[in-house]
């Protein structure tokens, strides 16, 4: 049977009056089964612009200079960082941070928020160790970062992002991965602790079930749960939460701040705020503009006297209560 655009229009116009061209020509993909190969071309262009975003991210990384750190090991009274006037750029040609200083206290938690590019990521990634500074100290418990072997710092860290990274294995060896000793049973405890174990055990094969690469065969929140459990094994005394609930949705994310909870006590924390909501108890708070602290102090402090957090306040609540209609 010949298909003819022009009779099928007539036929949509007279049983069902107008149609919209748009409209048409999507009922007409849809009874041709043209819908799956379109989803996949856009699947496709989105996956390419993924790619392009971690090679951009992988070529960032092998264009940076290599850490040269001491040798000898170090011991620790505290986990107090402190961030001395530092100036720092990815490339020489390009500034980022200028002459920031801060002190994150052990047993504490300090939020850095601003604008997107501000940044703040920058800052809580220096203070993690990821780049060595030229300008300007940052110590840990009173020693430099630099003169601390590389692999007893990051002894020390545990950084949840909103991009944490799940390898095609299984959950428990994904979860294993903050402690490669640890052995199946406190496993299973770090995820009962994160709030992962009961989703897990709904799975296929449960905590032998492999979750693809990235962790394709899990939902955004359950990845999340999953990094949160890997650092919470790992048990590190200094935890770095980069905008870890920035794209949960509001049922995950209940879930997940009982679990950041649980993963923060008794910890330097370094949080990077998305919802301003979920910091309004820190300790200290720091507004990052342009590549310095603009201010610092608590939440209804910074409200009085800092005009940038309290227009970033404002949107926030105006974003909530449109999300709450």
């Amino acid at each position: 049977m010949r298909f003819s655009l022009r009779k099928c229009s007539r036929y949509f116009r007279l049983a069902h009056g107008s149609l919209l061209a748009e409209t048409f020509i999507t009922v007409i993909i849809l009874s041709l089964g043209m819908a799956a190969p379109i989803v996949a071309a856009f699947n496709f262009v989105d996956t390419l612009a993924q790619v392009g975003t971690t090679v951009a991210q992988v070529d960032e990384i092998l264009k940076a200079e290599e850490q040269n750190h001491a040798e000898r090991s170090e011991s620790f009274s505290n986990h107090d960082i402190e961030v001395k006037n530092v100036t720092f750029g990815y490339h020489d040609d390009e500034e980022i941070l200028h002459g920031v200083s801060i002190s994150m206290p052990q047993n504490s938690m300090t939020a850095l928020v601003g604008p997107s590019g501000s940044g703040k990521s920058t800052l809580a990634k220096l203070a993690a160790g990821f780049w060595d500074v030229k300008n300007g100290t940052i110590t840990m418990s009173g020693h430099d970062l630099k003169d601390i072997p590389l692999t007893e710092l990051y002894e020390q860290i545990a950084y949840v992002s909103q991009d944490n990274y799940l390898f095609d294995d299984t959950v428990r060896e994904n979860i294993r991965m903050g402690w490669l000793d640890a052995d199946d049973a406190e496993v299973e405890a770090a995820a009962h602790a994160a709030g992962c174990d009961s989703f897990i055990n709904e799975l296929e094969k449960a905590y032998d079930t492999i979750v693809g690469g990235g962790g394709a065969h899990l939902s955004g929140g359950e990845r999340q749960r999953i990094a949160i459990a890997r650092a919470m094994l790992k048990n590190a005394p200094i935890i770095v939460l980069d905008e870890a609930t920035a794209y949960i949705d509001p049922e995950n994310e209940v879930v997940i701040q009982r679990a950041v909870g649980k993963l923060v006590e008794n910890k330097t924390v370094i949080v990077i705020a998305h919802r301003l909501s979920t910091i309004i108890d820190a300790d200290n708070i720091a507004v990052v503009n342009d590549g310095r602290i603009e201010a610092q102090g608590k939440h209804k402090e910074l409200l009085d006297t800092c005009g940038l957090y309290r227009e970033m306040w404002q949107a926030h609540i105006g974003a909530k209560d449109g999300d709450a209609e």
